[in-house]
C-alpha cells in the first residue's frame, strides 16, 4: 500500500543498547502464550514484501550472480577524481563520503592498521550472502585508490579527533590517511558502500511497528524474516545485528511508494570487529552477561569456556573466526534482540533450509569476491562457514521433521528429507495417512485404508476446489509434518504445510 506523509525515526545507539540489555522490548512469548510467526504464508514461505525478496528460492542463482550480488552501478569511477563532500577523524580508522564523476556517493570504510582487509572484506563477503538470502542491503566494492584520488570539497566540515571544527583540506585528508597501513604499491585499500537511494526516514527496531507504514501488519518481534534472521547473523557471526545497522528509506518502486528496509554495515561479522579483531567472547555472551560471571565465581574462575580454548588462524585478514566452539542454537548478538529471542523452530527452520542450500562451490565463490591477498585467508573463511553451515542443518533440522519441497506428480505426494539430502541422517521410511479436509470449518475426516503417498480414491474422484491432508509421521523423531492440498482444474497443488513443534517456543 502506498505511503503518505513519513516522519523520520531517530534512535540512539546507546539509548537503544540500554533499552534492550535492561528492559524486555516488545511483545515476548509467556507459559501458556506462543505467538505465531508472521509475515508468510500457508507454506511457511515469506513472500517478497518490502523486507525480502526471494532470489535462491525457487529458482537457484548461478555463481555469477551470486558473486555479483547487489552490485549493479559499478565502484567509485577511476576515470576522474573523488571529491570528499564529508569526513570523521574519530576513532581507530578515518572515514570520507565521496562523489565520483558520475556524481554518486560513495562512503569509504577502511580496515584497521593492524588488520589489512579484516573489516573490508568481511563488509564484502556479507553482503553478499545476505543479498542472496534475501534481504535489502547495499552496494559494497573493495577498492585500492592512491592519495591523488582524493581531493576536498569546497565549503565542507569536519571535527577533528580533538572535536575543534573546521574546514576541509588537503592536508587533513593526508594526516587522516597517515592511520591507515597502504599496500606495498602505494594504494589504499577501502571498502566503498554505495549510498542507498530513496528519502532516508531513520532505522527500523527489531521491535514494535512504524505507525507511519501501512504495510506493517505485525510488530517486527513477530516477523519471519526477522526471527529467521538469527541464524543467518549467526552462521555469519553478525554479532552487530542492532537497529543501528539498519535503514528504512521512502522508494518509488513501479509506480508504488512504500518504505523499503534494508540491512546494513557489516564490518563487525565473520571475525572481524570493524576495528579489530572480534574478541572471542562475542556470538558467545552479550556484552553485559550475568550469567557467565556467575560461573567464573562460583569454580574460582577455573573454568575456561569452550571459545576461549579455540586454537585461531593467525592470518591477519581473518580475525577470530571458528566453527569449533559455534553453538547455532545458543549463538548472541551483541545485546539482546527482541527478534531474536522471539524465535520458534519453525523460523529456524525456514533459515537453516536456505543456508545449507549454499553448496561448498557458492560459498567459496562468494567468499572469494572479498578480494583477500592471501588466498590462505579466503580457504580459512569458506571452510570455516562451511563447518558451520553443516552445525546449522544438525541443530535446527532435529527440532522438526526437516520434509520440504512438497508437490504432487500423477497420484503420488512427493517430498524430500533434507535431512537424508544433506547426509544428517540416512533416508527412514515415513508413514502417511490421508483424511479429507473441510476448509471452512478447518475440519479433518480420516479415509480409510490409505497410509501410503497416493492419495486416496476418494481424493481422485472428488470435485474441483475439495482439500485433502497427508500427515506424515517419522517414527524415528517422533514427530509430523501436515501437507494440505487442494484439487483444481489443472491437476493438484500444495495449499498449506503445518509442522508439529513449529511454535514450540522454549526449545532452544
Amino acid at each position: 500500500m502506498p505511503v503518505s506523509t513519513v516522519q523520520p525515526q531517530k534512535l540512539d545507539n546507546l539509548i537503544d543498547f540500554y533499552k534492550n540489555t535492561f528492559h524486555e522490548k516488545g511483545e515476548r512469548h509467556r507459559p501458556g502464550k506462543t505467538i505465531p510467526s508472521a509475515g508468510m504464508n500457508t507454506l511457511g514461505e515469506v513472500p517478497d514484501n518490502a523486507w525480502y525478496t526471494n532470489r535462491q528460492r525457487p529458482a537457484r542463482m548461478s555463481l555469477a550472480q551470486l558473486a555479483e550480488g547487489p552490485n549493479h552501478t559499478g565502484p567509485p569511477s577511476a576515470n576522474s577524481k573523488w571529491t570528499v563532500i564529508s569526513a570523521k577523524a574519530e576513532g581507530v580508522t578515518p572515514g570520507f563520503t565521496i562523489r565520483d564523476g558520475a556524481h554518486h556517493r560513495y562512503l569509504l570504510k577502511f580496515d584497521p592498521k593492524s588488520n589489512p582487509e579484516l573489516a573490508t572484506g568481511a563488509d564484502v563477503v556479507s553482503a553478499k550472502f545476505f543479498y542472496a538470502l534475501g534481504y535489502n542491503v547495499p552496494e559494497n566494492y573493495p577498492i585500492h585508490f592512491r592519495r591523488d584520488q582524493l581531493i576536498a570539497g569546497e565549503g565542507v566540515h569536519y571535527t577533528d579527533r580533538f572535536g575543534k571544527k573546521q574546514s576541509l583540506q588537503g592536508k587533513h585528508i593526508d594526516e587522516m590517511l597517515r592511520a591507515l597501513a597502504p599496500n606495498g604499491d602505494g594504494t589504499y585499500r577501502a571498502l566503498a558502500s554505495l549510498y542507498i537511494g530513496g528519502t532516508d526516514v531513520g532505522r527500523f527496531k527489531y521491535y514494535g511497528r512504524r505507525a507511519d507504514d501501512p504495510n506493517e501488519l505485525a510488530p517486527h518481534e513477530h516477523l519471519r524474516v526477522l526471527r529467521g534472521l538469527y541464524v543467518f547473523a549467526a552462521w555469519l557471526n553478525h554479532t552487530d545485528a542492532k537497529s543501528l545497522n539498519s535503514l528504512d528509506v521512502v522508494v518509488d518502486e513501479d509506480g508504488r511508494r512504500f518504505i523499503k528496509h534494508y540491512l546494513l554495515d557489516f564490518g563487525a561479522s565473520l571475525g572481524s570487529d570493524s576495528l579489530y579483531p572480534k574478541d572471542p567472547r562475542l556470538g558467545h555472551d552479550y556484552f553485559l552477561d550475568w550469567g557467565p560471571g556467575l560461573v567464573q565465581l562460583t569454580t574460582l574462575g577455573f573454568y575456561v569456556p569452550k571459545y576461549a580454548r579455540v586454537d585461531y588462524p593467525e592470518e591477519k585478514g581473518v580475525g577470530n573466526f571458528s566453527h569449533q566452539a559455534f553453538d547455532p542454537n545458543h549463538w548472541k548478538s551483541n545485546y539482546p534482540n527482541a527478534a531474536f529471542e522471539n524465535r520458534l523452530p519453525g523460523d529456524e527452520f525456514w533459515a537453516a533450509k536456505q543456508v545449507m542450500a549454499f553448496s561448498d562451490e557458492e560459498i567459496r565463490a562468494m567468499v572469494h569476491t572479498g578480494e583477500y591477498s592471501s588466498t590462505e585467508a579466503e580457504t580459512i573463511i569458506a571452510e570455516t562457514l562451511i563447518r558451520r553451515r553443516d552445525l546449522i542443518g544438525r541443530a535446527f533440522f532435529s527440532k522438526i521433521l526437516p520434509l520440504d519441497d512438497f508437490r504432487v506428480e500423477g497420484d503420488r505426494l512427493i517430498f524430500k528429507d533434507l535431512a537424508a539430502v544433506y547426509r544428517i541422517r540416512s533416508e527412514i521410511a515415513h508413514e502417511i495417512t490421508w483424511a479429507r479436509f473441510d476448509n471452512q470449518r478447518g475440519e479433518l475426516a480420516s479415509v480409510s485404508g490409505s497410509a501410503d503417498d497416493r492419495l486416496p480414491q476418494s481424493a481422485l474422484s472428488s470435485s474441483e476446489g475439495s482439500y485433502w491432508a497427508a500427515k506424515i509421521r517419522d517414527g524415528q523423531m517422533g514427530k509430523s509434518v501436515t501437507v494440505f492440498v487442494r484439487r483444481e482444474k489443472t491437476g493438484w497443488k500444495v495449499a498449506g504445510i503445518e509442522r508439529e513443534g513449529e511454535n514450540a517456543w522454549g526449545a532452544h
